[in-house]
C-alpha cells in the first residue's frame, strides 16, 4: 500500500492503485484488492406474487460479476474517488463511489455508470465471535449470526415456523404461514458486536445474509443510494449515533400512564358497560380502544372492520357524546384507521372521484382483496391525495375527539400497481409505511395534538422512527410458541430498539386465533405480567373474541389486571424517565443486556430477557404450566422485586407465580425505594 490516511478514532485507511483497505479499530473491516473484491453487480429479473399481504418473491438472476479493477483517486483529505470496472479500466466503468469521512463516519455514494446494474452485492469482514442485531423488528432472532434476512415489509405470517402445524395449515389454506425473517418492520441497518452499525440507503429488495465467518454479504436489488458505517465507543453512544441519523421519537402523552388502555367492541353500551364493570373492580382505565367504532364485518378470519374512517352511528349510537362523558372520567378514546379504503364506503367514492387512488395497467383504480373484502390503495405520491387522507384524520378521527389510533397496516403495497409519482411500485413498497407514519404525523402535529395523541403501527422502515410515536408488535398468535407467540416479542423489542425504534408494545394476549388456537386464561395473565414492564399497557379482544379468555372472564383474571395496571401505574416516574431518555438520547425503553453490561459475553446471546431501562431486569415467563423459572443476571448487585432478595451475577431458579414474573433492580439504584414500594401492591 502506497498510503496510510487516519481517519479518526477507529477508523483508517491504506490506499494504493487498485487497492483500498478500510480499517475499523485497526482490523479491516472493507478489503478490496484484484484477488479480494468487496464488490460485485449483476442483473436479475423477479417474479413477485403477492397474496393478501403474503409476498412470494423470486429471482432470475441473469448475471453476477465481481468487480476486481478500481480506479481510486484521493480528491480531498478526507474523501476518495473510486471507479469500477469489471476487466480493465480499459473497459466501460460501472459505477463510480465516493468514500466520505466525518466524524468518526463512512458514507459511500454511489453513482450508476451501466444502467443495466440492477442487482448489488457488498462485503464487510466479519468476526467468527461476533453478533449481529438489528434489521428492523425480528421476532425470532435477536443475535442474527448464522442466518440471512431478506427485508421486505409484509404480513409477519401465522406461525412463522415451517415446523409447526399451524404455519402448515396457514401455508396450506390461505398462503399465510410465514418464516423467521418475515416481519411488518424490516430495515437495511445491523449493529455489529464490534460496535459500528451499517446502513444502506435503498429502499429495493435486500437480503442480508450473515452465515459465512468471514464475510457478512448484502445484497440488494439496485445500487443502493449510499452506504454508511458509523462506530462508537459504547452502545449507548452507538444508539445515540444511529437515533440521530433516523429521528426519536416524541414523548408519550401523560394520560398513558394513568392505568390500562382496555379493548374493547361492541358498540357504545357494551363499551360502557365494561367500563363500569372495570372500573367497579378497581382497576385504572386510562382509556378504551375500540377498533369498530367505525363499523364491522364477520369474514371467515373473524371478526373484521369497516374500512370507511368515520363515525359509525348505528354501530356506535350516541359515541359523540359519550367519548365526552368518559374522558370526564379521565377515560381516553381510541380508535382505528389504516392507508386503504373498502369499495362500500363514502370515501372510497369520493377518492375516487377526485382521482386519489394507485392504479392498474388499464388506468382504472388498483384493487386488493383483504380477506373476503375489496379496498383501494391511497396514492401517497400523489400531494393532493396525502393531503386529503391527512384532512381525513384530522376531520374524522382528531376533530371528532379520538385521543389515539392503530394506525395499521402499511405494508401491503402490491408491485405492479402504478403511482401519480411514475415511480416504480417495485422499489415504494418498502418506503410505504414510511409515507403512512408521515402522513399521521403531520396530521396530528398540524391539529396540535403532539404530546395529547398516540397512534401506534406495526409496520415500519428505514426513516420512520421520527414519525412513528409507538410501535406495536404486530399479530401475534394466541399461544405459547416462540415464533409468533408471548416469547417473540422480547426479542421484536430488542431488535426494534437496536435500530432506532424505542417504544415498543404488544396486544396483551395476542391477537391471531386460527387453526384451533385459542387464547386460556394463563396465557392473558402471563402476557399482563410481562406488559406491566413495558412503555403501553393495552389489551386485545383477539380476531376471535369468543375463542379467547378477555380480561373480565372472572373475578381472579380482573384482580390480576387491577394488580399488574396497579404496578404499572406506580412504575410511571422510573418509565416516564425512560421514555424522555428515548426521546432525548435515542435510548430504548427496552434494552439488551449487554448494551450496560459490555465485559458479559453470555449477555449477548440472552434474547428472552431485557433491561427495563439501565436499573431494571425483566425475565417473563413464556412458557405454560411453570412456577419457577431461571434467570441470568449480569456480575451486578441485583434485589429480586417481589421477595427483596439479594443476588449476584449468574443464572438462578427464583419462583415464578402468576402475578410475579422474575423482575429485578440494581441495588444502587436511585429508584430503589419506588421499586420496594412495587412489593406491597
Amino acid at each position: 500500500m502506497t498510503a496510510y490516511v487516519k481517519l479518526g478514532a477507529g477508523f483508517s485507511y491504506e490506499r494504493s492503485e487498485n487497492e483500498l483497505v478500510v480499517k475499523w479499530n485497526d482490523e479491516p473491516l472493507i478489503q478490496h484488492s484484484l484477488n479480494h473484491p468487496c464488490f460485485y453487480v449483476g442483473n436479475g429479473e423477479e417474479i413477485v406474487e403477492m397474496y393478501r399481504g403474503n409476498f412470494n418473491l423470486q429471482d432470475y438472476l441473469e448475471a453476477r460479476v465481481p468487480l476486481r479493477y478500481a480506479e481510486i483517486k484521493k480528491k480531498s483529505e478526507n474523501q476518495l474517488e473510486l471507479t469500477f470496472f469489471t476487466m480493465n479500466d480499459f473497459s466501460p466503468p460501472l459505477f463510480d463511489l465516493t468514500l466520505t469521512h466525518e466524524d468518526n463516519k463512512i458514507t459511500m455514494d454511489f453513482h450508476r455508470r451501466d444502467p443495466r446494474i440492477n442487482r448489488f452485492w457488498f462485503r464487510l469482514n466479519a468476526e467468527k465471535e461476533e453478533k449481529i442485531y438489528g434489521c428492523g423488528e425480528q421476532m425470532s432472532y435477536f443475535n442474527l449470526r448464522g442466518k440471512n434476512f431478506p427485508l421486505w415489509t409484509s404480513e409477519p405470517g401465522v406461525g412463522r415456523n415451517k415446523s409447526t402445524y399451524v404455519t402448515w395449515m396457514a401455508d396450506v389454506t390461505g398462503k399465510a404461514g410465514g418464516d423467521y425473517y418475515h416481519t411488518n418492520y424490516p430495515q437495511t441497518t445491523f449493529v455489529s458486536s464490534e460496535k459500528y452499525y451499517c446502513h444502506v440507503e435503498t429502499t429495493a429488495y435486500a437480503d442480508f445474509n450473515f452465515r459465512r465467518e468471514g464475510f457478512h454479504e448484502l445484497h440488494v436489488w439496485e445500487l443502493p443510494k449510499q452506504i454508511v458505517l458509523e462506530g462508537a465507543e459504547s452502545y449507548v453512544g452507538l444508539t445515540e449515533k444511529i437515533t440521530a441519523k433516523f429521528g426519536r421519537q416524541p414523548e408519550l402523552p401523560e394520560w398513558i400512564y394513568d392505568g390500562i388502555i382496555l379493548g374493547m367492541q361492541g358498540g357504545t353500551d357494551l363499551v360502557d358497560e365494561k367500563i363500569n364493570k372495570a372500573l367497579d373492580k378497581g382497576i385504572k382505565v386510562s382509556g378504551v380502544w375500540c377498533q369498530d367504532w367505525q363499523g364491522k364485518r364477520i369474514t371467515s378470519f373473524g371478526k373484521r372492520l369497516m374500512w370507511n374512517w368515520q363515525w359509525n352511528p348505528e354501530e356506535y349510537p350516541g359515541l359523540d357524546q359519550k367519548l365526552k362523558e368518559w374522558k370526564e372520567k379521565g377515560i381516553k378514546f381510541l380508535g382505528y384507521i389504516n392507508p386503504y379504503l373498502a369499495v362500500e364506503g363514502n370515501l372510497f367514492k369520493e377518492a375516487e372521484e377526485h382521482g386519489y387512488f394507485a392504479l392498474d395497467a388499464e388506468g382504472k383504480t388498483y384493487i386488493i382483496d383483504f380477506g373476503e373484502f375489496d379496498c383501494g390503495v391511497i396514492d401517497f405520491t400523489n400531494e393532493e391525495a396525502f393531503k386529503w387522507y391527512k384532512g381525513v384524520i384530522k376531520k374524522n378521527l382528531i376533530d371528532f375527539g379520538l385521543d389515539g389510533w392503530m394506525a395499521d397496516f402499511g405494508e401491503y403495497l402490491p408491485t405492479d400497481l402504478y403511482l401519480s409519482s411514475g415511480e416504480p411500485a417495485m422499489m415504494k413498497h418498502n418506503e410505504w409505511p414510511v409515507l403512512w407514519a408521515k402522513a399521521n404525523y403531520e396530521a396530528v402535529k398540524e391539529a396540535g395534538k403532539l404530546g395529547e395523541v398516540v397512534y401506534f403501527m406495526r409496520a415500519g422502515y428505514a426513516g420512520f422512527q421520527k414519525y412513528c410515536t409507538l410501535l406495536w408488535a404486530g399479530d401475534q398468535s394466541v399461544d405459547w410458541s416462540l415464533d409468533d407467540g408471548l416469547a417473540s416479542v422480547i426479542p421484536a423489542a430488542l431488535s426494534a430498539g437496536m435500530s432506532g425504534m424505542g417504544l415498543h408494545h404488544s396486544d396483551i394476549g395476542g391477537y391471531t386465533s386460527l387453526h384451533g388456537i385459542k387464547r386460556d386464561k394463563e396465557l392473558l395473565l402471563r402476557w399482563m405480567d410481562m406488559a406491566a414492564f413495558t412503555p403501553v399497557l393495552r389489551s386485545h379482544e383477539g380476531n376471535r373474541p369468543y375463542d379467547c379468555v378477555q380480561y373480565d372472564a372472572d373475578d381472579e383474571t380482573m384482580d390480576h389486571f387491577k394488580r399488574m395496571t396497579d404496578v404499572y401505574c406506580a412504575l410511571a416516574p422510573y418509565t416516564k424517565s425512560l421514555v424522555k431518555e428515548n426521546a432525548e438520547k435515542g435510548l430504548p425503553v427496552q434494552r439488551p443486556l449487554f448494551m450496560h453490561y459490555e465485559d458479559d459475553k453470555t449477555a449477548y446471546d440472552i434474547k428472552y430477557q431485557y433491561l427495563y431501562g439501565r436499573d431494571m431486569l425483566v425475565a417473563p415467563v413464556y412458557a405454560e404450566g411453570r412456577s419457577t423459572w431461571d434467570v441470568y443476571l449480569p456480575e451486578d448487585n441485583w434485589i429480586h422485586l417481589w421477595s427483596g432478595e439479594e443476588f449476584s451475577g449468574g443464572t438462578h431458579t427464583v419462583a415464578a407465580p402468576l402475578g410475579n414474573t422474575p423482575v429485578f433492580y440494581r441495588k444502587d439504584s436511585q429508584w430503589s425505594e419506588l421499586f420496594r414500594n412495587l412489593r406491597n401492591l
